[in-house]
């Protein structure tokens, strides 16, 4: 035999009034969670079947209740966003300013720098995928190719191309011979 349920004549008596002003089909489930086992004894697998909800969800909506999470309420925090943010986005904008005003007026953005700077900014050191990150939440994008490699030698190129083999061209005289029409 399961536990009987908890709760005391206060929460009671709240999930009674949060079932006459729901406003939507959420909020009434999660008060039904709520009276039906403590006015009713139901247990929680008959109280999810009447609601329609899964014991576990059932079980999640009466704990909540419980703390005072409203369900579908306008303030009630929502699942994902930057919970593990460094900066916020305006002290990221204020970071980036110096960086990407240099680059509009002609200078290179280089990440490394950013990097560099977002370590020290940060007191620690950070990955390169992270300064990546923070340039492409703010809209940044390499708008040109590299004119050459970063690590060729013009010099080396230079030379090769002096002492390289050249290729024989065939002409049309020496190579495949026209046929005749007759």
């Amino acid at each position: 035999m399961s536990r009987p349920a908890s709760g005391d004549e206060e929460i009671l008596s709240r999930a009674r009034e949060a079932i006459t002003t729901a406003q939507t089909a959420e909020q009434l489930r999660q008060a039904q969670a709520v009276v039906l086992p403590l006015d009713y004894a139901m247990s929680l697998a008959d109280t999810a079947q009447v609601i329609g909800v899964s014991p576990g969800w059932a079980c999640q909506l009466r704990r909540r209740f419980m703390l005072g999470q409203v369900a579908g309420a306008v303030d009630a925090p929502k699942a994902g966003g930057r919970n593990r943010q460094n900066m916020t986005i305006d002290e990221e904008r204020e970071f980036l300013e110096p960086f990407l005003a240099s680059a509009a007026a002609g200078g290179i953005l280089v990440v490394g720098e950013i990097k560099a700077a977002l370590d020290k900014r940060l007191g620690r050191k950070v990955a390169l995928a992270s300064a990546y990150n923070l340039l492409h939440r703010h809209d940044w994008r390499k708008l040109a190719p590299d004119k050459r490699h970063p690590q060729s030698d013009p010099l080396t190129q230079e030379e090769w191309e002096k002492n390289s083999p050249k290729r024989s061209t065939i002409s049309a005289t020496n190579g495949l011979k026209a046929k005749k029409s007759s």
